[in-house]
C-alpha cells in the first residue's frame, strides 16, 4: 500500500482544524458542486470526513463512496456521517493508487486537498480518471501557499509560511500545487480542464472568517508545523513565534488576510472505448 504522508499529522487539534476550514469554507468551494440522483461518486481521499459532510448534503440522492488510506480517518469520518444523519455515502479503506474498483465504475469523482499530499499526482490523477465513466467528470480542490499576502505585511510571517510548504515539499508534497491544477489534469488524461480561482479575502467586517479561517484555519496550520521546522533547523525558534504572532495580527480590526483555493474540473471523453 502507497501511504501519503500528511505532514499536518492526525491528532485531535489537527482534527479541529479541518473541521474549522470545511464549515469555513463551506459556500465558497463546495455550493456549485452537486450531483445527479442516482449518481454514482467516488471520494478519494476523504481524511476524516470534514469535506465529505458537504459533499454528501448537497447530493442527497447520489450514491457516495469515500475513500482513505488511513483507516483510523476512515472510522472518524463515518462517525461524523453517521452523526450527521447520512445515509447516501458508504466508507472504505483504500490506497488511491490501488483502489478496489472497476474500470469505469463512476460517474463522478471528488478529490479534495489530497494531491498536495502526494509525490505522483499525475499518476493519481490518472489512476482515478480510470475509474470514471465515459462522459463523467473529476472535481478537484487544492490551495496553494503562495497565494497568501496579508496586512500588515511580515518577513517573519512569511518565513514561517514557508517552513510549512518546505516541510511538505520534504515529505513529497507541494502546498502550492493549487497553481498546477490545469496542466496536472491535462498531463493526467483529461479534457475540458476549467480551472476556477476561489479567494478567501478577510478583514473585520467578516468577523466568522477572521476566527474561522485566518486564526482556526490558516494560521493553526503554520503554527502546527513549529517544532518540526525549528528541529529541521529551518528557522529559529524566536524567528518562527514572531511570525506566528504576526499571523494572528492580521487578525486585529485593522489586519487582512488573502488566500486563494483553486478548484478544477475534469471530463472523460465519451468517446472511450470499452
Amino acid at each position: 500500500m502507497t501511504h501519503r504522508i500528511y505532514v499536518h499529522g492526525y491528532d485531535r487539534l489537527e482534527s479541529v482544524r479541518l473541521q474549522d476550514q470545511a464549515a469555513t469554507l463551506e459556500e465558497l468551494l463546495h455550493s456549485d458542486t452537486t450531483y445527479p440522483e442516482g449518481s454514482s461518486v467516488l471520494e478519494a481521499g476523504c481524511g476524516t470526513g470534514a469535506q465529505t459532510i458537504p459533499l454528501a448534503r448537497n447530493s442527497p440522492g447520489a450514491r457516495i463512496i469515500s475513500v482513505d488510506v488511513s483507516a483510523d480517518s476512515v472510522a472518524e469520518a463515518k462517525a461524523k456521517a453517521d452523526a450527521a444523519g447520512l445515509t447516501n455515502v458508504q466508507f472504505q479503506q483504500a490506497d488511491i493508487f490501488a483502489l478496489p474498483f472497476a474500470p469505469q465504475s463512476f460517474d463522478h469523482i471528488f478529490v479534495c486537498f489530497v494531491l498536495e499530499h502526494l509525490s505522483r499526482p499525475v499518476e493519481a490523477l490518472a489512476t482515478l480518471k480510470d475509474l470514471l465513466k465515459p462522459g463523467g467528470t473529476a472535481t478537484v480542490i487544492e490551495g496553494d501557499h503562495g497565494s497568501a499576502y496579508f496586512h500588515p505585511d511580515s518577513d517573519e510571517a512569511r518565513a514561517a509560511i514557508r517552513c510549512q510548504v518546505e516541510l511538505q515539499a520534504a515529505a513529497g508534497g507541494n502546498a502550492q500545487i493549487g497553481r498546477q491544477l490545469y496542466p496536472l489534469l491535462w498531463q493526467a488524461g483529461f479534457d475540458g480542464v476549467r480551472v476556477s480561482p476561489r479567494m478567501v479575502y478577510v478583514d473585520s467586517s467578516r468577523p466568522e472568517l477572521v476566527d474561522g479561517f485566518t486564526r482556526r484555519t490558516f494560521t493553526a496550520m503554520i503554527e502546527g508545523v513549529r517544532e518540526p521546522a525549528i528541529k529541521a533547523g529551518m528557522v529559529p525558534a524566536e524567528l518562527f513565534d514572531t511570525g506566528i504572532r504576526a499571523l494572528y495580527r492580521t487578525a486585529e480590526e485593522d489586519g487582512v488576510f488573502c488566500y486563494t483555493f483553486f478548484k478544477a474540473l475534469g471530463e472523460r471523453r465519451r468517446d472511450v472505448l470499452s
